[in-house]
């Protein structure tokens, strides 16, 4: 049978979600126990089964007969070139919470810190090789990835190098004795895991600098369909708490998750839970932090993490350690950003001492901070030895630190989803692309990442078909109407005059040029030329059969695509560095 002659006939029809069932969000409410706290497509796009296209004599370009693109399964005349894999939304069902106040807040979230980046800055650092099979033995593995959609290449730099990306999560998995001693509702025990802690380390192709990007556990975003090991699959959630993620077959999809947000390729992972912060800590003596004032966290009816301090700097440990990270309640504000805000300082002062640590020659304290340092984490399969750990932190270790700089990804607090907050559109995405393109978010200098080359050809536009949809939509400024109509003509009048408007209007903070498989990278990226959009915003997907633009919050007007702000320091909150030290200002109906 022949082909058609056009790219891309035969687009899927996106599947809407199901509405999904049970807790809106994975939090665990506060609970007043001492020591604790607390979202038909018409044929005509290239790679499609079954597409309308008439080609009954020879095939198309690059066809069957002798091209090299693969012919799909065709339910009608003229199978397109190479068929997509489509595979709708499923509903996910959640756990029932409950009503949080109702009970009380008997279920809760036990409080994760950032205190995690210290120990990559660590790894095994100082401890040589020392027990070297007995430390492998400790470490816990799982896959870095469950999201079907693998991952994007990196981009190098002038000099050929390219950028690591390690994603640091907190579990508050609580099925271990020591987990449980900690403290939080014992109906929770044994529960599932969240994942309460998500901080994204990037260090620089030329290894200069690091970046961490923390992200609110509350926030509500897109959770990619996840298959675990064995073989149970999770539907996407189209709007669901990021926490949740670590629930859907392990850590492997919340690191999907964040490829899904911010077309980074994830190198790494490295998840901590409760006892693995008590433990770090205890290790190196305390970790120096400082309030304005004396401090009590506990509220008339309870709540509190139970921190008492006197005012000034102080090292704490242990429980005392915990209760750090867990307070919000005794800050000026009592918000979820003050309790970030009290973590980055506690990471900065970790960082500090981990690394005076580091120097020590005294074998007994440097074998403490291995074995704590192995028994707290878990890692993907690339980093399964003390010797890829070393390996690890050595690279980490080299960057000054003044030139680590942490912040916190901006967002908003919902309306579609009270009490949560979602990613601010256009500033989350200026953050990412600076991740993207190994732009420091100090705005000091560094090599620049060249955009990746891809070895597919792109076809003559007049070839390619493309469905552009309309992703305008925020809760603040609803949707940008006409804006597929129009961007579909900006690229009718560039030679695409395949390019067609969807009635689909995804939500989607930034603009991306999608496609299903590398055979049709080369024309996703020629489209995305032809109307200026980053290189970075090309990105393979499974939701597509064909080249789809879908026109975010970030192009709502206009008929060139915005150039990015000038480089400087990133947008964000909570943005430090950990040469710094500081101190957290003391709510005065919280002193004692």
């Amino acid at each position: 049978m022949g082909q058609s002659s056009v790219r891309g006939e035969g687009t899927r029809r996106s599947v809407p979600h199901a509405r999904e069932q049970g807790r809106p969000g994975g939090t665990r409410e506060d609970a007043p126990a001492a020591g604790t706290e607390e979202p038909a497509r018409p044929a005509g796009e290239r790679g499609g089964p079954g597409g309308t296209g008439g080609g009954t004599g020879g095939a198309g370009r690059r066809g069957a007969t002798g091209g090299r693109r693969r012919a799909g399964k065709g339910t009608g005349k003229g199978a397109g070139p190479r068929a997509g894999n489509g595979a709708g939304n499923g509903a996910a069902s959640g756990r029932g919470r409950g009503a949080a106040k109702g009970r009380g807040g008997r279920r809760r979230v036990l409080r994760w810190s950032a205190s995690v980046l210290s120990l990559l800055i660590l790894g095994t650092a100082g401890a040589g090789y020392w027990y070297y099979e007995h430390l492998n033995s400790r470490i816990k593995k799982d896959d870095l990835t469950l999201g079907k959609n693998g991952m994007p290449e990196h981009r190098a730099n002038a000099a050929g190098q390219t950028p690591l990306n390690i994603l640091v999560i907190g579990s508050d998995a609580r099925n271990s004795a020591a987990n449980q001693k900690l403290g939080g509702g014992r109906d929770t025990f044994d529960g599932p895991p969240l994942a309460d802690v998500q901080m994204l380390v990037h260090l620089s192709a030329d290894r200069s600098n690091i970046s961490v990007v923390s992200m609110p556990r509350d926030t509500m975003l897109k959770i990619p369909e996840c298959k675990d090991g064995n073989g149970k699959v999770y539907p996407a959630r189209q709007f669901a708490q990021t926490n949740e993620s670590l629930d859907r077959g392990g850590p492997g999809c919340t690191v999907a998750t964040w490829v899904e947000l911010t077309g980074l390729r994830i190198d790494h992972f490295m998840m901590i839970d409760f006892a693995g912060v008590v433990s770090m800590a205890d290790a190196i003596g305390g970790v120096p932090v400082c309030v304005t004032k004396n401090i009590e966290s506990r509220t008339s009816d309870g709540k509190g993490s139970g921190l008492k301090l006197p005012a000034g700097t102080h090292p704490v440990k242990g429980e005392q350690a915990l209760q750090w990270l867990r307070t919000r309640y005794g800050w000026v504000g009592g918000t979820d950003l003050e309790r970030a805000k009290a973590q980055h300082m506690y990471m900065n002062s970790m960082v500090r001492e981990l690394r005076k640590n580091a120097k020590l020659t005294d074998p007994n304290k440097l074998r403490r901070l291995a074995e704590a340092a192995t028994e707290a984490l878990t890692v993907d399969k690339g980093l399964d030895t003390i010797g890829k750990l070393y390996d690890l932190a050595d690279q980490l270790r080299s960057v000054p630190t003044g030139r680590i700089t942490m912040t916190t990804m901006p967002n908003f607090y919902s309306t579609r989803q009270p009490g949560k907050v979602e990613p601010k559109a256009e500033e989350a995405e200026e953050l990412f692309r600076m991740i993207r393109e190994d732009i420091p978010l100090d705005g000091k200098p560094s090599r620049r990442a060249k955009p990746a080359a891809t070895k597919d050809t792109a076809a003559p536009p007049a070839e390619t078909v493309v469905t552009v949809q309309n992703g305008t939509y925020t809760d603040q400024f609803g949707s940008a109407q006409g804006r597929a109509t129009t961007v579909a003509g900006l690229l009718e009048a560039k030679g695409y005059t395949r390019a067609k408007a969807d009635t689909l209007t995804p939500r989607t903070a930034k603009t991306t040029v999608q496609f299903p498989s590398a055979d049709l990278e080369g024309d996703a990226q020629a489209v995305a030329r032809a109307l200026g959009i980053p290189a970075g915003s090309v990105k393979k997907s499974d939701q597509v059969r064909g080249i789809t633009l879908v026109v975010g919050a970030d192009w709502r007007e206009g008929d060139s695509y915005p150039k990015p702000k000038p480089t400087g320091k990133a947008p964000g909150s909570n943005t430090s560095r950990a040469d710094q030290a500081g101190c957290m200002e003391v709510d005065p109906n919280f002193t004692w």
